[in-house]
């Protein structure tokens, strides 16, 4: 009597749990790039406007981990919208995809993408794929699988994401030795130190950040006509009206003399502006004249970039404030 052929027995090694979100997005890629033949397999991030790319497998030599394309021009824009579907082995037999925006600088025979959602029931991204040439109408039998798949990276991420809240939690408290002794907020030393944490997780995960620098304009002055006592008070009742109008996660560091720093974590373009408005707003309340500049971490902009635009916009206000004050 023959015996049946059996499996291999895996090893111990190979059934580890992965490192991280990044270890299994690329897991996923490459044991679909084993069973289905397209040459670009991804796991990406919606936010915004930007579609950035977060894991890659490319044959083809098309796309990099970290490239941003406009979200609205990709085929999973319209796919996550319901306007097209998740597997078109000929992509130019679907209208919205081949008039996409994307079409015209890719070449896309062959689609496949679902996406991967938060608990919240958020868009997070998508897991895609695509070939230059059509394929056959059996890879559409693939789906339950790739939706699988994309379940378990919602659900590694969200893990994940978890730890991420509780371990800045931690790196606040170890960076509570950085603390400015004048305003009770982070010291330079301590916005450095979490600036650069909080940028390892946006190159992670795709994550947003919102900077802010501010400069209080009066300082020198109060320190010349009233003394360093009134001066001490500005800054601790700056501190203390920033402290105010921000959310506990954001970071707020003086970060030298008379100019502070804010850190908004996981905050977008259009929140960054309206935190920028709502801190203008907030110390004009409280008679402080400041100048204030913001930027935002996204794709193409990391944090240190973002600080140095944050910075440029500040000086810009300060100059039109100058000019304004000269006027009157």
């Amino acid at each position: 009597m023959s015996s049946s052929p059996s499996s291999p027995t895996p090893s111990p090694e190979s059934l580890l749990p992965f490192a991280d979100f990044e270890a299994a997005s690329y897991a996923v890629l490459d044991y679909l790039r084993e069973r289905i033949n397209l040459r670009l397999w991804m796991v990406t991030r919606a936010e915004g406007d930007d579609w950035l790319v977060l894991a890659a497998r490319d044959k083809a030599g098309l796309i990099c981990p970290g490239s941003v394309f406009n979200w609205q021009d990709s085929f999973c824009y319209h796919m996550v919208a319901g306007r097209g579907p998740s597997i078109a082995p000929d992509a130019s037999r679907v209208e919205v995809y081949s008039n996409s925006p994307i079409a015209r600088t890719i070449r896309i025979g062959a689609y496949i993408g679902v996406p991967i959602m938060r608990t919240d029931g958020t868009l997070f991204g998508t897991l895609c794929g695509i070939d230059p040439e059509p394929q056959p109408e059996e890879i559409a039998a693939f789906q339950p699988v790739i939706e699988l798949l994309s379940r378990q990276l919602a659900t590694l991420f969200e893990f994940e994401n978890q730890f991420e809240r509780e371990q800045r939690l931690r790196e606040r408290i170890e960076a509570e030795a950085m603390i400015d002794d004048m305003t009770s907020v982070y010291n330079r030393n301590g916005w450095e130190k979490l600036i650069e944490k909080e940028e390892q997780r946006c190159r992670r995960y795709g994550h947003t950040a919102g900077i802010l620098i501010i400069d209080l304009d009066d300082l020198k002055d109060i320190n010349d006509s009233e003394g360093h006592e009134a001066g001490d008070v500005l800054l601790h009742q700056a501190a203390k009206l920033l402290q105010q109008c921000n959310r506990a996660s954001d970071v707020i560091a003086r970060l030298g003399g008379d100019e502070f720093g804010i850190l908004g974590v996981e905050m977008n373009s259009r929140q960054t502006e309206a935190l920028g408005e709502r801190v203008q707003q907030c110390l004009a309340d409280g008679d402080i004249n400041a100048s204030v500049g913001w930027a935002t971490r996204h794709g193409e902009v990391d944090i240190n970039q973002a600080i140095k635009q944050a910075d440029r916009m500040m000086y810009a206000h300060k100059r039109r404030r100058k000019h304004a004050s000269t006027e009157r």
